[in-house]
């Protein structure tokens, strides 16, 4: 990618704190409904908070398989887990106090060399876990594999 890229997408407002995104540069995706959870909203969707983190999560699996497949490494499964923490800061006020990331491959034995390789680099060409770190702390981790049995 070179230059400058930009996306649009449409925010509604739906009623009271649920509002309805729509992306038009991508063909028959569907609307994503956010809403607050209770007190203030209803929690008939995500909040931004949930979409950022899955925003983070996607990124992070992204950019991975991308290190994996130009390192020719099978992957059979990969998972993410994010844990989006909110907390008041020093004014009282709500913010994103850090963005917890597991993601877990699985790849064959004889090819956990090139896994390695690619957790070492590839969250250095993450676009928006590195955009956000500049703000937020973000942690990503591996669980380890489970022990293949003799």
């Amino acid at each position: 990618m070179s230059g400058i890229e930009s996306h649009q997408t449409n925010i509604r407002l739906v009623t009271k704190y649920r509002v309805m995104a729509e992306f038009p540069e991508v063909s028959c995706t569907p609307s994503l409904l956010f809403d607050e959870g209770p007190p203030v909203g209803d929690g008939q969707g995500p909040n931004a908070a949930m979409v950022l983190g899955a925003a983070i999560g996607d990124c992070l699996s992204a950019t991975l398989m991308n290190c994996l497949i130009r390192a020719h490494v099978d992957v059979e499964a990969l998972t993410a887990s994010v844990v989006t923490r909110v907390a008041r800061n020093h004014a009282g006020r709500f913010r994103i106090s850090g963005i917890e990331v597991e993601l877990c491959p699985k790849v064959p034995t004889g090819e956990r060399a090139g896994l390695e390789r690619c957790q070492a680099v590839f969250q250095d060409y993450c676009t928006v876990t590195e955009s956000v770190r500049e703000g937020i702390p973000v942690t990503v981790s591996f669980p380890e594999p489970p022990s293949e049995l003799p």
